[in-house]
Parts: C-alpha cells; structure tokens; sequence
C-alpha cells in the first residue's frame, strides 16, 4: 500500500509517499482502508519536530480518518463493509490503517468520507469545551476567534446547537461569511473592529463565553469583552504567539479562564471521551450540527495541503481523499 512517510524533520515538503508492508488486525483491531484523512495543525507540528511528542523517524502522520472496515481482528465489534471514523493517533495517512476497536465509530449515513475525516478533533474538541469546560448554557453569548477556521467553525455550530447566541471573529471575508453559514449571528473583523467594544456592544455589556484556539493580540482585547463571571477558553495558538493575559482582568467580573486539552483527556478518560464522541456523531445524525465539507486534497498533494493549512489560507477543514 501507499504512505506518506516523515523520514526527517521539517516542513511538509520534506515528506515522501512510499509503498509500505500492507497491515493486519491483531485481536480487538480494526483494518480500516482510508477513503478521507483529516488533516490537522497538529500533523504539521509532528512532521516540524515542534509537537511535545515526537514519534521515532520514520513514521506517517494522520490522527483521524474515515472509510470502510476491510478486515477485523478477533473480538472487535464490527464487520467488513462498516463505513466508520477512526482515531489512529498516527498514521493515518495512508491507504489503510490498522485501530484500536475503541478508537473506531460509525460513520452517520449523512456525512460524507470527507467529513467524517475531519469531524472528531474539531468536533470532540467543541464540545468538550462548550459544554464539559464552559458548561455553557442556553441563551448565553460565545466569542469565537478564529472562527473561519476548523475548530472555530465547529464551535460556532455547537454552541449554535447547544443554544447559544455566537459572535465570530475572522480574518478574511470568506472566513466570516463561512461562520454566519453556520451559525454566528454576527461577525467581526479584527482588522477594522475594536473586538473589545464590538463584542460587548453586541452582548449588554459583555460575552459569557470567549473561546481562543488562536492566542496572540486578540486574547486581551476578548478576555477585557467578558462579562459577570465570564469563561476564556484556551484551546491553542494558532497564531504562533502565547499571549500573557493580564491577572487583574480575571480578578474584575469573577472572569475564569479555562484550559481546553481535549487530546490530553481522551487519555485520562477514555469512557468519558467515548461517550462525548457519541453524542457529537449523534448530533451530527440527527442533523442539529451540520459539519461543512472540507477542502480535499489528493494523497500526492499532502504538502501542499499542510502548507495551505499552516499558512491560514484554508478557511474550515482539508482533507486528503482517494
């Protein structure tokens, strides 16, 4: 079968596509052939060597996917033909990939491969910080920067879903229109609006909920948008730059903030990540969250699809697909 391979560590085109040994399912193991991987900022990080964990040289990026069950190990809980999602962890980029049995779900009929592939980090992520971090209730008002992106439009859908009111934060046209697509009531423009006033104008006097998966010179001017015990979700830093956020802004209004880890607690609790999963592909099935089609790249084109991404010129999701 065909691979992307990291032999050596650096930018995206310093990976090759080579024929590999085609894998097979020990006991409790799902044999997944790869229609659509999910590609993440996080698979930019490994191949750079900048990740907290690095994987021993060589290995295949790609931590989620979707397709169909090819082949199963003894006491696995599917059966060839299953159309499912996948967490490998890594790779999953490639032709076929073998998982765990409890990091394989079944796919919703009404979402696409493509989708599928680029539905649990974004997704799991959004709603873990939504609802298990933020608690967040109906009625209340979510700023989400970084909302043309993957993780920023998935929260604006579940915080849509949840019932809350969102107001999106992007950077280009395109991006904020995507995000008023899925739910944002409004959008801002942090070129030319005071993200600070715009938002609390827009709330009474204040946001219950700011969620960053950005960092950099907005986290201030959001975190100062909170109202009476307002919740920052920090969930990354897109941007390149960890902000230091002023301790006194927490201090004023009771203002907490949180930090959003979901990768680090689906290993702490891999039952309460199952069943988060489950609820965010029932959502996804019933049709209360609608994840928007990902930008697809071939397999071939696997640098050019980590560039586009790392560089912010990817509004939602990529994808490579066969």
């Amino acid at each position: 079968m065909r691979a992307v391979v990291c032999r050596e560590l650096g930018p995206p085109e310093t990976l090759q596509i080579e024929e590999c040994d085609h894998p097979l399912p020990r006991p409790g193991q799902v044999l997944v052939d790869v229609r659509a991987a999910g590609v993440n900022f996080v698979d930019g990080l490994f191949v750079a060597g900048r990740y907290q964990i690095k994987p021993p040289l060589p290995f295949t990026p790609g931590s989620e996917v979707a397709g169909v069950v090819a082949d199963v190990g003894d006491g696995a809980g599917f059966a060839a033909g299953d159309r499912v999602v996948a967490m490998p962890g890594l790779g999953g980029f490639a032709e076929a990939v073998v998982v765990a049995d409890a990091q394989v779900a079944r796919l919703p009929d009404n979402l696409s491969f493509a989708q599928g592939a680029t539905f649990m980090q974004s997704y799991c992520t959004a709603l873990f910080a939504l609802r298990e971090r933020a608690q967040l209730q109906a009625g209340e008002t979510v700023l989400v920067l970084g909302a043309g992106g993957g993780v920023g439009l998935a929260v604006v859908d579940v915080a849509r879903a949840l019932g809350a009111r969102v107001i999106a934060v992007a950077s280009t046209a395109e991006k904020r229109a995507a995000a008023e697509a899925a739910g944002a009531e409004t959008s801002l423009d942090p070129a030319t609006d005071d993200v600070k006033v715009r938002a609390r104008e827009l709330s009474d006097g204040g946001v219950d909920v700011v969620v960053d998966p950005i960092g950099g010179g907005l986290a201030e001017p959001a975190l100062r948008a909170l109202g009476w015990f307002g919740r920052y979700l920090v969930i990354g830093f897109a941007s390149g730059d960890i902000p230091r956020l002023p301790a006194n802004q927490m201090l004023l209004n009771n203002r907490t903030v949180l930090g959003v880890d979901w990768g680090a607690w689906t290993m702490r609790d891999p039952s309460g990540h199952r069943a988060l999963l489950d609820d965010a592909l029932g959502l996804a099935a019933s049709g209360r969250i609608t994840p928007v089609a990902p930008t697809e790249y071939s397999f071939d084109d696997v640098a050019d699809a980590l560039s586009a991404l790392l560089g912010r010129r990817i509004t939602g999701k990529v994808a490579l697909v066969r």
